[in-house]
C-alpha cells in the first residue's frame, strides 16, 4: 500500500495502472479457467478440480479487493472506517484460504498418490464442498476477531470517521499484534508441515513404487509449486521489514521500494495458480482449448454461412 504522498502525479498514475492491468489480465484468466470448469462436467465429480476452482475464485476475490484497496489509498485514502473494515476482513479472509487451500489440495494429492484404493472413498465431492466450508470458517475466525477487538476497544463512533484503509492502521492496539501473531504462528506452522509431509510421503511412494511413478512425480512437482506459491504468499508477513531494510539504505526510492514489495507479495503469486493446473494439467488444457477453439470455429462459421446466404439471395434477386 501506499503510506505515502510524495509521488508526483505521473508516478502515481503509472503505478495504479500497473496494479489495475495486472489485476484485470489474471482475474480475466482465472475467469476463463472457472468457465472451463463450469461448462465441462467431467470435472464437477473430481475433488481435485473442485478444490482448484476453490483456489481460483478465492485469488479472483483476494486480487480485486487488494487492486481496489491499492487504488484507494491514492484516490480516496480517507474512507468510512465501516466500509474499510469490511473491505479488510475480505482481504484476510482470502488471504489466510489461501496457505489452507494449498494445504487441502496437498493431503488430496497426498491421498491419490499413497492410497489410491481409498481415494475415491475419502475425497468424495460431498466431503470436498464441507472441507471448502470449513475452510472459509477458518479462514474467516480471524478478521472476525480483530473486528470484535475494535468493537472492545473503540466507540461505536469510529464506524462512521474517514480513516486511511490499511489494515496496521485500521487495527493498532496491542491486541491485534498479539492476533496476528498467534495467526501467523498457527496457519503457516500447520501449512509447511502438511507440504513437507505430504511431499516426502509422495517421494517415498515414487521411489518405491514399480509403476505409475509419473504420476508421483507430477504429485511432487505440484507440491514444489504450491511451497513456491507460499513462500511468495509468506513474504507479505515480512514486507515490513524489508520496506524498513530497504528503505534505511535507499530513503529517496521509498515510494518505489513499497510499490515493488506491494507487486512481489500481493500480485504475482496470484500468477501462479492458473499455471499450476492450467497449464501444466493436460486434462483441463485439453478442454480448455477445445471449448474454446470450437467457439471461434462456430463464431466463423456462422459468418461465413451468413455471408453465402447474403450472396445468394442477391444472385437470385438479381436473376429475378
Amino acid at each position: 500500500m501506499n503510506l505515502t504522498k510524495r509521488d508526483d502525479f505521473q508516478e502515481a498514475l503509472v503505478k495504479n495502472l500497473i496494479i489495475v492491468i495486472l489485476g484485470i489480465v489474471i482475474n480475466c484468466i482465472n475467469g476463463i479457467i472457472v468457465l472451463t470448469f463450469c461448462k465441462n462436467s467431467v470435472f464437477h465429480s473430481d475433488s481435485r478440480y473442485i478444490l482448484y476452482m476453490n483456489l481460483v475464485v478465492n485469488d479472483m476475490i483476494l486480487i480485486y479487493v487488494s487492486v481496489t484497496l491499492y487504488v484507494l489509498t491514492y484516490i480516496y485514502p480517507n474512507l468510512n472506517a465501516l466500509m474499510c473494515c469490511i473491505l479488510v476482513m475480505t482481504g484476510s479472509t482470502t488471504r489466510k484460504n489461501t496457505t489452507i487451500i494449498l494445504a487441502s489440495m496437498a493431503i488430496e494429492r497426498y491421498i491419490a498418490i499413497c492410497k489410491p484404493l481409498r481415494h475415491a472413498q475419502i475425497c468424495t465431492v460431498r466431503r470436498t464442498y464441507i472441507i471448502i466450508a470449513l475452510t472459509w470458517g477458518v479462514g474467516f475466525v480471524p478478521a472476525l476477531v480483530d473486528v470484535i477487538i475494535v468493537l472492545a476497544t473503540q466507540p461505536i463512533g469510529f464506524f462512521s470517521k474517514g480513516v486511511f484503509c490499511f489494515p496496521p492502521i485500521l487495527y493498532n492496539t496491542r491486541y491485534h499484534a498479539e492476533n496476528v501473531k498467534v495467526v501467523q504462528a498457527l496457519y503457516m506452522s500447520f501449512v509447511w508441515l502438511t507440504l513437507i509431509y505430504t511431499y516426502f510421503m509422495i517421494f517415498r511412494t515414487a521411489r518405491s513404487a514399480k509403476r505409475d511413478t509419473a504420476s508421483a512425480k507430477k504429485a511432487q512437482n505440484t507440491i514444489l509449486l504450491h511451497g513456491a506459491q507460499l513462500l511468495l504468499s509468506m513474504l507479505s508477513y515480512i514486507t515490513p521489514l524489508f520496506n524498513v531494510v530497504l528503505i534505511s539504505f535507499f530513503p529517496i526510492h521509498r515510494s518505489k521500494i513499497t510499490f515493488l514489495n506491494y507487486l512481489i507479495t500481493n500480485i504475482i503469486p496470484r500468477l501462479l495458480s492458473p499455471l499450476i493446473y492450467s497449464v501444466r494439467d493436460q486434462k483441463f488444457a485439453k478442454h480448455m482449448s477445445q471449448y474454446y477453439s470450437c467457439k471461434v470455429i462456430l463464431f466463423k462459421g456462422g459468418l461465413k454461412r451468413r455471408r453465402l446466404k447474403c450472396s445468394s439471395k442477391r444472385v437470385c434477386s438479381l436473376k429475378g
